[in-house]
């Protein structure tokens, strides 16, 4: 390659490839000299890359992270992915980063071919969020570096949970929806432990080694599923929709949760898995057709303080309280 701008983007390209390049195949692929390719070398240095060069027979060349963030070079699909996720985490509830995600999408668009950019603004305009997003309490960004270094390095960790000390071994973050939950292994209860992490304060790495342990049944996500579950109350339902399961599956663009059973007068009966109410009330607003409950109680009861909500706020203006 004998245009040296060009040789020297490409050299850069294979750089940023998280690996150990020996010279003799950096300089095969470029087609130039090791001498050639060492004086390409030092000019990414002048420009701020930090290339690390190890010696011997196993050695060859790496980019490090520096003191100062570089330019990036990315490939089309890279840089596809890359406004996409800043778009998702543009709608993420970790404080400042909403706000950090808008300006590197923004420098980040203004870039992009065109034809790069399309594909992104299709895609954008084919998503839309879901009307029922609950508001959620924002995660501080310095905990959740600090909490995924611990995991990462093996530490333990102490924080602060609901004014209590807590003192880990962390083992995941966990996201479900818009809230992140961090699974550790707590050492002064001797028991696994599932924590918001919208509610750990103080978080420090403390350097100690953290014990490697297998979390119970080996899937961290079930388990943390299953916890969570237990946090809030559930039930089943049982409950008659006054329509063909066909249709029912047509409103949701999917069978929902459960079973779902045609009945012989052109109903069909659904019996839902264990969930809380509220969440079992928004699938029936989802579905949008008329519907009978058979139970249980709890489902009934919130159904029922629900719609008078509604009612009360659809019943017309109210006099102004009085100061």
């Amino acid at each position: 390659m004998s245009d040296p701008r060009a040789r020297l983007l490409s050299l850069l390209s294979l750089l940023q490839t998280p690996r150990l390049w020996p010279g003799s195949e950096l300089a095969q692929r470029l087609g130039v000299s090791g001498r050639t390719l060492r004086r390409d070398v030092d000019r990414l240095r002048d420009l701020g890359y930090p290339v690390y060069a190890e010696q011997g027979g196993l050695g060859g060349y790496r980019l490090a992270a520096g003191a100062a963030m570089p330019p990036l070079l990315l490939e089309d699909d890279e840089a596809v992915a890359m406004a996409i996720g800043l778009r998702t985490a543009a709608a993420q509830p970790v404080a400042g980063v909403d706000e950090a995600a808008v300006r590197a999408l923004a420098k980040l668009l203004q870039v992009l071919p065109a034809r790069l950019r399309r594909r992104v603004d299709t895609l954008a305009s084919s998503t839309v969020a879901h009307p029922f997003a609950p508001a959620m309490a924002p995660v501080d960004p310095d905990t959740l570096v600090v909490t995924s270094a611990t995991i990462a390095n093996h530490e333990r960790l102490r924080f602060r949970y609901r004014d209590q000390g807590r003192h880990v071994e962390p083992r995941a973050l966990v996201t479900a929806g818009r809230r992140w939950y961090l699974l550790a292994f707590d050492l002064d209860r001797d028991d696994w432990r599932t924590f918001r992490l919208d509610r750990v304060t103080t978080a420090v790495a403390t350097g100690a080694r953290a014990t490697t342990r297998d979390v119970p049944g080996g899937d961290v996500a079930a388990f943390v599923a299953s916890r969570t579950m237990r946090m809030a109350p559930t039930c089943k339902a049982d409950v008659m929709l006054h329509a063909p399961a066909a249709r029912v599956v047509d409103r949701l663009g999917g069978p929902p949760p459960g079973t779902l059973t045609d009945q012989p007068d052109g109903t069909c009966r659904w019996l839902a898995p264990p969930d809380t109410p509220e969440w079992h009330a928004l699938r029936l607003a989802s579905i949008g057709l008329p519907f009978t409950v058979n139970g249980p109680p709890e489902l009934v009861a919130h159904l029922r303080s629900t719609a008078a909500l509604f009612r009360s706020g659809t019943a017309g203006p109210r006099p102004r309280p009085v100061a």
